[in-house]
């Protein structure tokens, strides 16, 4: 069992990162125009993942098939505060200047995008992890959005409300109330089907808006931080998961909450923490470099992680 998960994980990470470096030729060849990622952005994190999300817990969330649904958003929390406790110990091994920039690319990781194609690629489409990864990080956005800043300030800024009730948050939990009320049925299968195809687009729309980023920012590169990558791929694309191992085996939650957790901790950091790390005034190009290289090297270590992990949990 264990050599049947490599293969659909390493092609489920080679697909994003395909989607990646189409972006990356698009914008390089000049098909694609820089002004058009911020539209691109809007569409897909505004409309296209909320519809995503909405379709598929309206469509696979099954509250008599799982009862503890709800302890998918405490289980996160759970993770959270292991991954803080890893941030905050792999911190003093960076340079003084430049914790600041390794901490908030060490902690904050792509959770949602990575782990849903790889979940795809798995289980199908229309798997119940899908809806369990949904609801596993119900509030990482609203964490992401309210505490990023703190990285390089600790005084507490106003609180954005958009950003906190954020769209995906409610599509979440508007769909799962419409299901635990079983009013589902109402809802027309003509919107269902619209906002489904609004939802497949979310996913290519943006990795190809990841490769378009790394091209922009690529021609501004600066001072190449060797050193302090080989430090951050150790910890984020190696130690991170096995350390993760170590604790779900101690702890044994559930196997379908223990394999949210292990992708958590092995995918690649999230990709608006350039954009965030230059609007706090820090260093964007380590970032870039930490980012691009955790990337490619996931195509190896997440498939490495989740072979690892079946040896300790079954997988169905």
């Amino acid at each position: 069992m264990n050599s049947e998960l490599i293969i659909p994980t390493f092609e489920s990470v080679a697909l994003l990162l395909g989607l990646g470096m189409l972006g990356f030729w698009m914008i390089s060849r000049k098909i694609l125009f820089g002004e058009a990622l911020s539209f691109l952005s809007t569409l897909a994190l505004d409309i296209a993942l909320p519809s995503l999300v909405f379709v598929n817990v309206i469509l696979g969330f099954q509250p008599e098939d799982f009862p503890g649904w709800w302890k998918l958003p405490l289980w996160w929390l759970v993770f959270t505060v292991f991954a803080a406790a890893m941030t905050g110990l792999f911190m003093l091994t960076a340079k003084k200047g430049l914790r600041r920039e390794f901490g908030i690319t060490l902690f904050f990781q792509n959770g949602l995008f990575f782990p849903l194609a790889i979940l795809a690629g798995m289980f199908g489409s229309e798997s119940p992890y899908i809806v369990y990864l949904f609801f596993f990080m119900l509030f990482y956005p609203t964490l992401f959005f309210s505490t990023s800043h703190f990285f390089f300030s600790g005084q507490v800024k106003k609180l954005d409300w958009a950003k906190i009730l954020n769209r995906v948050l409610i599509a979440t939990v508007v769909a799962a109330v419409i299901r635990l009320i079983g009013v589902h049925g109402y809802v027309p299968d003509f919107i269902m089907a619209g906002l489904k195809m609004i939802g497949n687009m979310a996913l290519p729309v943006l990795m190809i808006i990841l490769g378009g980023n790394i091209y922009i920012d690529f021609q501004n590169k600066g001072t190449l931080y060797a050193g302090e990558i080989i430090k951050f791929l150790v910890a984020k694309n190696v130690i991170f998961p096995l350390a993760c191992l170590f604790f779900l085996v101690l702890v044994r939650p559930p196997s379908h909450i223990a394999f949210l957790m292990i992708l958590q901790s092995a995918v690649p950091p999230i990709t608006a923490v350039p954009i965030l790390v230059e609007r706090f005034g820090g260093n964007r190009n380590l970032v870039n470099q930490f980012m691009f290289t955790s990337f490619i090297l996931s195509l190896v270590t997440i498939p490495c992680a989740v072979y690892l992990f079946g040896y300790f949990f079954p997988l169905r």
